[in-house]
């Protein structure tokens, strides 16, 4: 089955007379300068513990409740970088990138507050780039400035 652009914002696959929701963006439809937000997500102590132990990420800020309530400054249950880039990716794949989505080529992270178990996350994205593939014309390339946004209902 091929994927068959029928419109903007409209693909289609061959062999399917029914529409399918849910696809992804073409690169005509993110023009430079355009701006969106992702659905929230909340990171919850499984998740931390299940990233944890997946990823071998056993330092004790993400292990061990007696160091952070006796040792350490960060009080609460700390959510790793890695963890928190994951989700917000997870989403922007969910929202924007089924069935159009290729490769993922580079990427920049600043790391500039800290996500807590509870901590409801989204991705608020801006197109920089969106051009023609160079080698292959019939594909594009969309480069994007990502911002993770996380919403919590108490101080620190």
């Amino acid at each position: 089955m091929q994927a068959r652009d029928a419109g903007p914002g409209i693909i289609t696959i061959e062999g399917d007379s029914v529409e399918t929701v849910g696809l992804g963006f073409c690169f005509e439809d993110l023009p430079v300068g355009r701006q969106f937000k992702t659905i929230g997500r909340t990171v919850n102590e499984a998740d931390i513990t299940n990233f944890v132990n997946c990823t071998g990420m056993v330092e004790v800020l993400f292990t061990n409740l007696e160091f952070l309530a006796h040792e350490s400054d960060i009080k609460l249950r700390l959510a790793p970088a890695a963890l928190v880039y994951a989700f917000v990716e997870g989403l922007l794949v969910q929202s924007t990138m089924q069935h159009t989505g290729l490769a993922f080529l580079h990427m920049e992270l600043n790391v500039e507050n800290p996500v807590f178990a509870g901590d409801t996350i989204h991705a608020e994205c801006e197109i920089i780039e969106a051009r023609r593939s160079r080698s292959r014309p019939d594909r594009g390339l969309v480069r994007t400035r990502v911002r993770v946004v996380s919403k919590t209902a108490r101080s620190r």
